[in-house]
């Protein structure tokens, strides 16, 4: 049995906590909010709630913790955790800040635990086809990639969460917030990056949150293929995410599924995404729950989660490399003290283990 806990009895907790109660081998054993109010609703769950992570982890000791806490706090709490001998479960983004997805990251490096970050898409049937078929070579030679994420938010979706209008609360807005997992699938289907531009602006509502609610990216890959990025919040109604990649051999485009062209027969085959989970908002993906599974069985595995803090880096970075190219200096583009300014990613190419 794997003992579980959350901190963070936010929006997307509910994804965690409906995942925990339908895998049989985990049980809930505690939960930590420091919101009064949330912290009462939480009691509803029937386990003990803390006001505090380490109190939480003192007391119980869980074999996994699930932090989905604002972005601002990621860093502090998945610190504690892992220097306390936690596993993590953290949900994106790794940190908002680049001190604090280093802290993470050494943090990882010294642990006994290990530490998972919530890029539960890429465990949708949909991506993970695409990147067989990329992996395979069945496209040809890549000759470039499409990429968008068009979707709506009110004041309201501010108002009700200040944080996430904020860049010493969220570290962003449409970039890290909404894009990231489309960023992220992007930069694993292709390889890694090796340069990015960009620039991120408000505009519908300029003057009213400090952060973006609309960017652009020009992405460079390792194999020289390039990806064309935008992404908004002004859109009238959500827009299914849309990912388009061209080879020479053929294309594949995944839009409400995945549909892959063979230019020679000029045949295509199409691949369904997974039923939408009853719980939670339909845009946060399929797979939570096939991410945290994969999470719990690799416990007793000798190396990391292969997407550790390192991996989740590299996403970060490409919205660094566009905040930076837009400026004024904000929390993902501050180096810590005593190193060098940030440059766009040349990490090396991800991979991966899992498989449908």
């Amino acid at each position: 049995m794997t003992r579980v806990a959350l901190v963070g009895v936010g929006d997307v907790s509910v994804v965690h906590l409906t995942a925990i109660e339908a895998i049989q081998d985990a049980e809930l054993v505690g939960l930590v909010e420091t919101d009064h109010e949330r912290a009462e609703a939480a009691a509803a769950h029937g386990v003990a709630v803390y006001g505090d992570h380490n109190q939480m982890y003192a007391d119980l000791a869980p074999d996994v913790v699930h932090v989905t806490t604002p972005h601002h706090q990621h860093a502090p709490v998945a610190v504690d955790l892992l220097d306390a001998g936690a596993n993590v479960i953290l949900e994106k983004p790794l940190a908002h800040s680049r001190a604090g997805a280093d802290a993470i990251i050494e943090a990882a490096r010294r642990a006994t635990g290990k530490v998972g970050i919530c890029f539960q898409n890429r465990y949708n049937a949909t991506a993970q086809e695409l990147k067989r078929v990329l992996d395979q070579g069945e496209l040809g030679t890549i000759q470039g990639a499409w990429a968008n994420v068009v979707w709506t938010r009110t004041m309201p979706y501010y108002q009700a969460r200040p944080w996430r209008a904020t860049w010493d609360g969220s570290g962003g807005g449409v970039l890290i917030n909404q894009a990231i997992h489309t960023l992220d699938l992007v930069q694993w289907l292709l390889g890694g990056v090796e340069d990015v531009r960009g620039h991120a602006a408000q505009t519908k509502f300029d003057g009213q949150i400090e952060v973006e609610d609309t960017a652009t990216a020009w992405i460079t890959h390792p194999s020289g293929a390039q990806t064309t990025f935008f992404a908004t919040l002004n859109s009238a109604v959500h827009r299914p995410v849309e990912i388009e990649i061209w080879g020479e051999l053929g294309s594949a485009r995944l839009f409400e599924g995945l549909t892959v062209t063979d230019f020679d027969s000029g045949r295509s085959s199409y691949t369904p995404e997974r039923l939408v989970p009853s719980t939670g908002r339909a845009y946060w993906g399929y797979s939570h729950e096939l991410l945290i599974r994969d999470f719990y069985d690799r416990l007793d595995d000798d190396q990391p989660f292969w997407i550790s803090p390192d991996e989740a880096d590299i996403t970060l970075q490409i919205l660094a490399a566009i905040y930076r190219d837009t400026g004024p200096e904000r929390p993902l583009t501050v180096p810590q003290a005593g190193e060098n300014p940030l440059h766009p990613p040349t990490t090396p190419t991800a991979t991966s283990s899992h498989q449908e």
